[in-house]
Parts: structure tokens; sequence; C-alpha cells
């Protein structure tokens, strides 16, 4: 079977979710390759309707198995909050597995966002404030070093990368933007929570891929957003 990727041809809201919906009943493997909390997918399945941000659609097939990949934004409070509302609504997300090179959004990313855009006045872009475009700058500026989802696995790591990370964002809150500093410990307290739901998760997908390859599954690639939103191919700086 091929690989079939489902893409926004425009600015997303195309209709890709339900596509993606009605090919995942086929698939082996729906895999999310990009993008944050700033999508959304409404899938119905046997009359009952489900909101998706992160988890990728065929969550609602128990044979699927659902990736997200290496180049997704995860959010652990917002993952850990889907999996527990799928839960509780009898999916158990036992075939979600979250890449471990996967990078974090974490409660700095979303001040900065929305600090940023509210500096920027009338050439503000009107994001989403969730801190895509914060978390995607972590990840490329590296030092300090941004924090990804194997983090997760391990408190003692976890915190002493997010302290080190906040010395320079709360530097940059205050002394850029003129607003307040952020609680470590809040910080803290909150990635924590939200690690207890979303580590069991964390693994590395890439095995999973290839067996499915070597075996000629039927492998989905879920798509976010759409093209003219891409930050090389679309309208920008009118991107995300």
């Amino acid at each position: 079977m091929p690989v079939v990727a489902v893409v926004g041809a425009q600015w997303g809201d195309e209709g890709k979710g339900k596509i993606t919906d009605l090919l995942s009943e086929r698939a082996a493997m729906v895999i999310r390759y990009q993008g944050g909390t700033n999508a959304g997918h409404t899938v119905k399945v046997g009359g009952e309707l489900f909101k998706l941000h992160l988890i990728p659609s065929g969550i609602l097939h128990p044979q699927v198995t659902c990736i997200m990949a290496d180049g997704t934004l995860i959010d652990p409070a917002e993952l850990a909050e889907e999996i527990n509302t799928l839960r509780s609504r009898g999916v158990d997300c036992a075939n979600l597995v979250v890449s471990g090179n996967a990078h974090l959004i974490l409660p700095y990313h979303r001040v900065l966002d929305a600090v940023t855009e509210e500096a920027s006045g009338a050439a503000s872009i009107g994001t989403t404030r969730r801190g895509i475009g914060p978390a995607y700058a972590d990840k490329l500026l590296r030092v300090p070093r941004g924090i990804r989802a194997w983090d997760l696995l391990d408190r003692s790591v976890l915190r002493e990368r997010v302290l080190d990370q906040l010395q320079v964002k709360n530097k940059l809150l205050q002394q850029v933007y003129g607003a307040e500093p952020l609680d470590a410990e809040a910080v803290l307290a909150e990635v924590e929570a939200a690690a207890g739901v979303v580590a069991k998760h964390v693994g590395d997908p890439r095995p999973l891929v290839r067996q499915a390859l070597a075996t000629d599954a039927f492998i989905l690639l879920e798509g976010a957003q759409g093209t003219f939103l891409d930050p090389d191919y679309g309208t920008y700086p009118h991107v995300t």
C-alpha cells in the first residue's frame, strides 16, 4: 500500500480532518508530522463528535498506530488534557506514540507569543498565542537547548533544563517586554503534572515506521494548517 499525505492546499480549514478520518479506517499507521495545538480536526465516529488538536485522528481506531513525529510540537499540558478527555469517552490511547525527538511547548512559550504579538501593535500577524513560533525558535536556536519529549522521562533533567530556559526567558520578558517574570515552581508543577500522563507514550517511532514500510502497510500522513501557511511556500510573514 502507498504512503498517502493529506495536506491542505490553502490556509487550513479545508476539511482535512474528515478526509483523514475516512482514510484512517483503512490505515495501519497515521503520522502527524508537523505543527502543534494551533491545528484542529473534528471527526465523527459512531455518531459521536471528537475534536482533536494534537493527537492524530486515527486514535479513534484502536487497530491504527498513531504517531506524533519529530517535527510536531508537543504542549504537554494540552496533550495530557486531550488524552484524559479521550479516555473519559472510552478511547484508551494505547495506540499513541510520541516521538522523544519532538520539542515541547512550555508556559513561557505561550507567554512570549502573547507579549510579542501585543508589542507588535498594528504589525501583529494574529497568532493563536499557543507558543508555536517561540517553541520552534528554541528548537533552532539550540542554546539554551530546547526541551524535548525525551526530557519528560527524567524529572531531574526536566527540572534542570526548564530552570535553564527560565533564566533566559524571564530576562527577556522583563527587560525587553516589561512583563512579569514567570514563577519557576508554577511552571515546573504544570509540566511535571502533564509528564505523568504523557511520558508513558514517549518513545522512538522509527522502528515502527520501518516495519510498516517493509510490510507494505498503508501509512497515512496527517497534515496540519495549509500550504499557504508554510514559512517557505506560504504568504510570509502571515504563516505559522
